[in-house]
Parts: C-alpha cells; sequence; structure tokens
C-alpha cells in the first residue's frame, strides 16, 4: 500500500461524498499501512472526522498534527505501536483500541489516560479505575517532585546560574524521585520530567515578574520555592489496584527477622529484613481456602537499564504463573493454564528489530512444567507469544543460557536435558524454536547450572543419582551427548550416587551445592576440580567450605545465591530461610575450618493469618533474592508467596 489519496479516502469514508469535509467515519485498517503513509496534509482535510479505525496495519508512531480535533473514537489495533504521546493532539477522544500492539505496556494505558482526560474506554473496557490510578499517582509524584525541588533550590548559591541550576535540577528529578511499583517507573518518570520542567518554566516565569519595578521585593526573594503545583497533600498509602491480588494478613506480632546465629564469629551485623507481603495468588479456582497448591519456583525480571536493579519476580506453582511487584505485593500479570501445574519458570531480555527497522527490548517468560510444554510469554503485552513441545513428560526446571539469550536448556523427567534455540519473533510475534542439542542423564535432572566462566561450554545439572557435567559446545559434531564427568562429595564410593536437588554458582568459581549429605551445604570450587580430573569421568569435588542447614531428610529445597553480594539461601520444613553470607569465609586463607559454619542469619517464619488463624508451620520449597539483594522472595508449599525487603 502506498501513500493515501483523496479518492481512496472517501471510497472508504461514510457518508459518502465527494468532499473530505463531510465523512464522518473513515475505515482505513487491513492496508498494511505504514506510519509515512498517513500525510497530515491530507488528513486535516477531514475536518468533520469523528470515528477513525487503523487496525491491521503496519503503524509504528502516529504522525503529529493530523488535524483531527473533533476524532471521538479511534481504533490501531494490532499495529506495531510503541509510543502512545502523540494522541494528545486527539483532546476530545472518547474511546480508544489499542490491542495487539505488543510494544505497548501499561505504562502507555496510564499515559494515555493521563493525555485523554475525556476518554471513556480504553479496548473496550471502562477506563474510569485507570484514570483513578493516574491521579494517585501524579497527585504522590506532583508532591514528590515540588518537595525534591524546593531542596534542590536551597542548596543553590547566589553565584549559581539560574538556568544551568534548573536544567540540572530537572535531571536530578528524573533520576532520583522515585514512587510505586518498578513496572510503572517508565510512565512515572515520563511524568516526573513533565512536573520538573512545569516548576521550571513557572520559576522563570515569575523570576522575569521579580525584574518588574512594579512587584513588591518579596515576589523575587532568593533561594525561595518559585513555584508550587496543586495537589501536595499526600495520600493514603493504597496499593495501586492493576490486578486483584489475594493476600494473607502477617501477624502484627510477626517478628521481623532472625538474629545472628549463637556460634557465628562474624562481627558484622546482620541484615536486616522485614517481611513485606504474603499472597495467595495460585489459589485453585481463585479460592482463598486454597492452602494447598504447592509454589515451585520464582525467577526475578531483567533490570530494563543497565545497573539498574529488578523488584519484578515471577513465580509459579499449580495452574498459574505470575508476576509480582515485590514493593507493592500487586500481582501484575497472571497467566493460567488449565491441566498444568508450573514447576519452573526463567527470564531471558531479547532485543527485537521492527520491520521498520527499530530496535524494541523485550523480556520474554519461559515456564514449563507437567505437560512438557514450554510456554514462552510475553508479560507486559499479556499474551503466549509460543509454545514448545519439548518433552513427553514434565519438565522439572529450564534455564536461558547467560551467553546467547535465546538458548534455553530444559531439563525432563525422561532424563533429558534439551537445548533449543527459541530464535526471535517473527511479524506476528511468534517464536519458532529449533533444537540444538540432547544431553542423556542416568537420572532425573533436578537442577540446571550454566558453568559460570565457560557458560557456552559446559552446563552442571544436579540430579537424582548426583552431579554430572556435560560439553555443550556447538562446534562439536555429535548433537546426543552423554555426561562428561560426575562429580562425587568425598573420596569414598558411597557417596557416589546421591541426590543433588540444590546448585548454583557464588562466583565464577564458586559452587553451592547440597543434597550430598545431610544437614550441609557444599561449597566447591569448580577450577580446582575440573582442573584436576585429568581424564577421569568420576571426579571428587575440591571442598572449600561446609555450611551447616537443617538436619531434615525431606528432599528437594531448592538454594539460590547473589553472587554480587556473596550470598547463599535456602529455605527448610519449617519455614525458615537460612541466609550465608559467604564472601568472608571465601577469603580466609586455607585450610578452612572442617568443622561446617553456621549461617549469618536464619529467618523464622513469620506465622501469617489465614482463614482465621496463624500459619504456623510451613515448607519453604525455593528462596529467591535479586541482584542487590533488596527483596527476597519465598515460596511454600501452602500456596503463600512471602516477600522480604531489606531495610
Amino acid at each position: 500500500m502506498g501513500p493515501l489519496s483523496a479518492r481512496l479516502l472517501m471510497q472508504r469514508g461514510r457518508p459518502k461524498s465527494d468532499r473530505l469535509g463531510k465523512i464522518r467515519s473513515l475505515d482505513l485498517s487491513g492496508l498494511e499501512l505504514l506510519s509515512e503513509h498517513l500525510d497530515p496534509k491530507l488528513l486535516c482535510r477531514l475536518t468533520q472526522l469523528q470515528e477513525l479505525d487503523l487496525s491491521n496495519n503496519q503503524l509504528e508512531v502516529l504522525p503529529d498534527n493530523l488535524g483531527l480535533s473533533h476524532l471521538r473514537v479511534l481504533r490501531c489495533a494490532n499495529n506495531q505501536l510503541g509510543d502512545v504521546t502523540a494522541l494528545c493532539q486527539f483532546p476530545k477522544l472518547e474511546e480508544l483500541s489499542l490491542e495487539g500492539n505488543p510494544f505497548l505496556t501499561v505504562n502507555d494505558n496510564l499515559k494515555v489516560s493521563f493525555l485523554l482526560p475525556k476518554l471513556r474506554k480504553v479496548n473496550g473496557k471502562d477506563a474510569s479505575s485507570t484514570y483513578s490510578q493516574v491521579e494517585n499517582l501524579n497527585r504522590e509524584l506532583t508532591s514528590r517532585v515540588t518537595a525534591h525541588w524546593e531542596k534542590f533550590m536551597a542548596t543553590l548559591g547566589p553565584e549559581e546560574e539560574a538556568e544551568k541550576a534548573q536544567a540540572d535540577f530537572v535531571k536530578s528529578a528524573v533520576r532520583d524521585v522515585r514512587y510505586g511499583p518498578e513496572s510503572l517507573s517508565e510512565f512515572t518518570q515520563w511524568r516526573v520530567r513533565m512536573i520538573s520542567e512545569e516548576l521550571v518554566a513557572s520559576s522563570r516565569t515569575q523570576v522575569h515578574e521579580a525584574d518588574s519595578p512594579e512587584k513588591p521585593p518579596e515576589a523575587g526573594a532568593a533561594h525561595k520555592p518559585r513555584a508550587r503545583l496543586a495537589a501536595l497533600k499526600r495520600p493514603d498509602d493504597v496499593p495501586l489496584s492493576l490486578s486483584p491480588s489475594k493476600r494473607v494478613c502477617a501477624s502484627p506480632s510477626a517478628q521481623v527477622e532472625g538474629g545472628p546465629v549463637a556460634g557465628s564469629d562474624d562481627g558484622q551485623p546482620p541484615m536486616k529484613l522485614q517481611p513485606l507481603h504474603f499472597l495467595q495468588c495460585h489459589s485453585k479456582n481463585n479460592s482463598p481456602r486454597d492452602l494447598e497448591t504447592q509454589l515451585w519456583a520464582c525467577a526475578f525480571e531483567p533490570a530494563f537499564e543497565e545497573g539498574a536493579t529488578s523488584q519484578t519476580v515471577a513465580t509459579c506453582g499449580g495452574e498459574a504463573v505470575c508476576v509480582i511487584d515485590c514493593q507493592t505485593g500487586i500481582v501484575l500479570h497472571k497467566y493460567k493454564a488449565s491441566g498444568e501445574e508450573f514447576f519452573s519458570v526463567a527470564w531471558t531480555a531479547l532485543m527485537v528489530v521492527t520491520q521498520a527497522g527499530h530496535k524494541k527490548r523485550w523480556n520474554v517468560l519461559a515456564a514449563a512444567g507437567l505437560r512438557g510444554l514450554v510456554r514462552l510469554l510475553h508479560v507486559r503485552a499479556g499474551f503466549c507469544c509460543g509454545v514448545i513441545r519439548a518433552h513427553k513428560k514434565a519438565i522439572a526446571t529450564l534455564c536461558f543460557s547467560p551467553a546467547h539469550e535465546t538458548h534455553l536448556f530444559t531439563a525432563s523427567y525422561d532424563k533429558r536435558i534439551i537445548l533449543w534455540d527459541i530464535g526471535m519473533p517473527n511479524q506476528d510475534y511468534e517464536f519458532q524454536a529449533s533444537q540444538l542439542l540432547t544431553l542423556d542423564t542416568t537420572s532425573i535432572p533436578l537442577r540446571l547450572c550454566p558453568v559460570a566462566s565457560c557458560p557456552d561450554a559446559r552446563l552442571l545439572a544436579g540430579c537424582e543419582g548426583g552431579c554430572c557435567c556435560w560439553d555443550v559446545r556447538l562446534d562439536q559434531p555429535q548433537k546426543r551427548r552423554v555426561c562428561e564427568v560426575e562429580f562425587i562429595f568425598s573420596e569414598g564410593s558411597e557417596a557416589s550416587g546421591r541426590r543433588v536437588d540444590g546448585l548454583a554458582f557464588v562466583n565464577e568459581d564458586v559452587v553451592a551445592s547440597k543434597g550430598s549429605g545431610l544437614g550441609t551445604i557444599c561449597l566447591w570450587s569448580w577450577r580446582q576440580t575440573w582442573g584436576g580430573r585429568g581424564s577421569q569421568s568420576t571426579v571428587a569435588v575440591v571442598v572449600l567450605a561446609q555450611l551447616q542447614w537443617s538436619p531434615t531428610e525431606l528432599a528437594y529445597f531448592s538454594l539460590s545465591t547473589c553472587p554480587d553480594k556473596g550470598i547463599v539461601l535456602c529455605g527448610d520444613e519449617e519455614g525458615n530461610v537460612w541466609l550465608y553470607d559467604v564472601s568472608d569465609i571465601l577469603k580466609q586463607p586455607p585450610p578452612l575450618p572442617a568443622a561446617p559454619q553456621a549461617p549469618t542469619q536464619i529467618l523464622k517464619w513469620p506465622q501469617p493469618w489465614a482463614l482465621g488463624q496463624a500459619v504456623t508451620k510451613t515448607m519453604v520449597n525455593t528462596v529467591v533474592a535479586n541482584a542487590t539483594f533488596t527483596y527476597l522472595t519465598a515460596l511454600t508449599d501452602s500456596n503463600i508467596v512471602a516477600i522480604w525487603g531489606r531495610l
């Protein structure tokens, strides 16, 4: 389809007329229109147009100055729009359709509500609730930016140039003013910039007025706020109602954190953590009485900006996958698959190039479980964009390769690990995965762990029968491979074949593993172990230290690490979280003490209330922290997601 013509507009317009100025409704859907085909000089002649359908085209942006000031209904579904700010040119818009634009997120929904005050319906739904959210956000952001302005101006010296100082203020406000969940940060930073620029503009106006001899001297008093926007009163701290979430309220007497464990010689004060939220968001049939659904895995979403941290976590259990904002406890998204039981989730960040050559970032979530299927979820756009029929039996765990963002390992009860390339989505935003490698195991694989120093060359797996390693280099001819090396955790043969149900790298060398011995977590050196293996197929690991853990005989408590902080985490059968700061242990000169090292802290189960009584005991199946260790998420076998925050 080429540029639009007056003849085409009259053919597809209603009522039929030989004058563009009399057309009130125009259908331009399904014409494969690009953004450059929308000619403002032509469209501005539609002076009475009230309804416009641009659905099912290839629009990436809406041009400015289309001149459709009377437009009341706009349909832009199934395009490639990545920005909504151009909609402000339609101040009378009442109905808007944006479904099927995969690059638009909840942030864009909020922008739409802010830009179009007369909007009644968005995507066929009432827009009033979103408008209320925007009002609350705007009120709080205005208050915070104004307070930041007062503090900023109070620090300026009389010699500083006003123009430069005001430009610095806008930058500092965008950088420092934060409010609401991280998933809304694009909207909040957008509004912070607008509010800051309004303050600066108002300040300049008052400065000019102060220079006028007609004004009294106090109008130009130095270093006081030049302007103050309305709505400075701080609203009640009520979570935003983006989507319903069922909560288990914490007991008022719940203890915030466990103290340092007796016997620990660590002179540093323990990290302060407090329980923030307890959620029942995986309930079967959404029943608030469900305290039985087992929750198995969680993973923090990759941060959108380098150096930033994530507070959004994906959790799975039962037939649901949930995405939760840890700060507010709000369930941002929920995906359900009837008849499925999800066991594992993993994130990857893809850089997608649109048909016009623009780059867009996608965070894609992979989820898998009982049915042997991998579902690829575009979480922020709210749809499943691919299903991989990976195994005939249940998938126990999966993980993306740190070296290749499209490479996905899946491990199944069929005793196979498969490496997939999910590829990039096609023009319909669908994935077509291809199989790269098959790794055979002698027992069920439980945990996957690409080797930190060479993730594109070696893969570790904790299995029912022990810990094994595979060569996963793709430049080798064999596409089906057996275990290259089996690791054992003592010199005696009796240690061989024991279950390893916890496995993670603490740094590029040190591995934390659990399950080979009761009551302990083992820290061992990958570099020393691999370097001394020779040609052996069974190798004893070089143990660096042992960590004291629960003496339970129960299995499948998964451990995790926070490599940037040198922290190891693991739950137990009592609902506790065992926390180890191993950075100091690993700095000690050899030989390290033979006795297991006590945990730095044990976070006691806070005993939240549910169904009118305290949940006094549960099992924490897995616990994961974000990279900066500001939030910690624990999943239980009683359908409770527990979120802790660092003070």
